[in-house]
């Protein structure tokens, strides 16, 4: 029998001085059974990292062709493409193909910088492409946190993140790899 997904109710506060974004989102988010908490994290980090009216949560594990997180423009043009984790050469190439910008967040210790390492050359010609690390102890940290029903606030300046659920606070240091543009 196929296990359900299982939801999450987070109201994520944002207030990004570098982008001069402040808005609460109330976001009801569907966790796959094969996902881990840490991944779940990250999906909320990244979405906090990027916030926007338009911006959502997609089918994101479950399915090949959408990313995690996007952005449509009001005439439908995908604006921005979230994805998570160490995508093929191949899946950047459509995805930068798809949409105006990329990002990726990538996460898994040791294996990640091996994985930038040897994909890096091969995404010098993609302008509109970004890709950030984000560190397993950080990850580890945000995963510990993770509960059904959440109110989290995320604090961005200068890059720094300080992220906040109940009374606890966790500092995240992403670590740009490569920047758009």
């Amino acid at each position: 029998m196929a296990q359900k997904s299982t939801i999450y109710k987070v109201e994520l506060s944002v207030a990004d001085m570098d982008r001069h974004y402040y808005e609460t989102h109330n976001l009801t988010v569907a966790k796959h059974p094969s996902e881990t908490d840490e991944r779940l994290m990250l999906r909320l980090l990244a979405f906090a990292l990027n916030a926007h009216e338009q911006l959502e949560m997609t089918k994101g594990i479950s399915t090949d062709d959408e990313p995690d997180i996007w952005q449509k423009s009001l005439s439908g043009e995908l604006d921005l493409w979230i994805a998570l984790g160490l995508p093929s050469e191949k899946i950047i190439r459509q995805s930068c193909g798809k949409a105006k910008d990329v990002v990726i967040y990538c996460y898994g210790g040791r294996t990640a910088p091996g994985w930038w390492e040897k994909i890096q050359n091969k995404t010098t010609r993609f302008d509109n492409l970004r890709v950030v690390n984000i560190l397993d102890r950080d990850l580890s940290a945000l995963g510990s946190l993770a509960n059904r029903s959440m109110k989290m606030q995320v604090n961005i300046q200068d890059g720094d993140v300080m992220v906040s659920i109940n009374d606890n606070i966790i500092y995240v240091t992403p670590e740009e790899w490569k920047s758009a543009g």
